[in-house]
C-alpha cells in the first residue's frame, strides 16, 4: 500500500576495537539478495488491440503525446503514456497508455506477447480499440474474439478486468455495415460498454 515500508536486506555492522584493548571484533557483512521489482500500475487506462487498429492516433488525439504513427505492424514497441486533462476539474485527469499491439498467440509469447500482456495487467481499465473498416481482409468480430481469448488465456486478472470497446475508423466505406454486424454478434452477448470514434477527432 502507499506509504508502506519493508526491509528486504538488513545492513551490516562495522568492526570495533582500539589500541588499548586486545579484543577486536571484526565487521559483519549485511545481507545480500537479488531483488526483482515489477511496477504493477503504469496507467489508469490501457489501449489494447491489434497492430494498426488506431491506438496511437487515439492517444495523440486525446492527450499531448506525439506518438509515432505509421502503417505497419508494431510501430509501438513500448508503452507510451499520456495525460488526458479535464480543463474544469483536475481531479478527473487520468493517465492513458498506448500499449503495443497484440497478435494471435500472444499468451504463448508470440510477438513479445508476454511482455505486452504484462503491460495490460498494469492498467486499471482496458479500452479495446477495434478497426471497423475491415481493411486488409481483417474481420472486426474475429479480431475482438482473438484479443479477448489472448487476455483470458494469459491470466485470470485480465479475464475480469473492466473493458470498454471503441469502434475506430468509422469514416471508412464498410465501417457502418461492420459495426452493425459487430453489435449484433458481440455486444448483446457480452453486454459491452461501446463507444464509436471517427478517425478525425479535431
Amino acid at each position: 500500500m502507499h506509504g508502506d515500508t519493508v526491509v528486504v536486506a538488513k545492513g551490516g555492522e562495522g568492526g570495533r576495537g582500539n589500541n588499548h584493548n586486545r579484543t577486536v571484533l571484526p565487521p559483519h557483512d549485511g545481507e545480500k539478495r537479488m531483488i526483482r521489482l515489477e511496477l504493477k500500475i503504469i496507467a489508469d487506462v490501457g489501449l489494447i488491440g491489434f497492430p494498426n487498429a488506431g491506438k496511437s492516433t487515439l492517444i495523440c488525439a486525446i492527450s499531448k503525446v506525439k506518438s509515432k504513427i505509421a502503417n505497419y505492424p508494431f510501430t509501438t514497441r513500448a508503452p507510451i503514456l499520456g495525460i488526458v486533462r479535464d480543463e474544469e476539474d483536475e481531479d478527473k485527469n487520468f493517465v492513458v497508455a498506448d500499449l503495443p499491439g497484440l497478435i494471435e498467440g500472444a499468451h504463448e509469447g508470440k510477438g513479445l506477447g508476454h511482455q505486452f500482456l504484462k503491460h495490460a495487467e498494469r492498467t486499471k481499465i482496458l479500452v479495446h480499440v477495434i478497426d471497423m473498416s475491415g481493411s486488409e481482409d481483417r474481420d472486426p468480430v474475429d479480431d475482438y474474439y482473438q484479443i479477448c481469448e489472448e487476455l483470458d488465456l494469459y491470466s485470470e486478472e485480465l479475464m475480469h478486468k473492466h473493458r470498454i470497446l471503441v469502434a475506430n475508423k468509422m469514416d471508412m466505406p464498410d465501417s457502418k455495415k461492420n459495426l452493425t454486424r459487430f453489435k449484433r454478434k458481440v455486444t448483446k452477448r457480452h453486454h459491452c460498454h461501446f463507444r464509436q470514434r471517427q478517425r478525425r477527432l479535431r
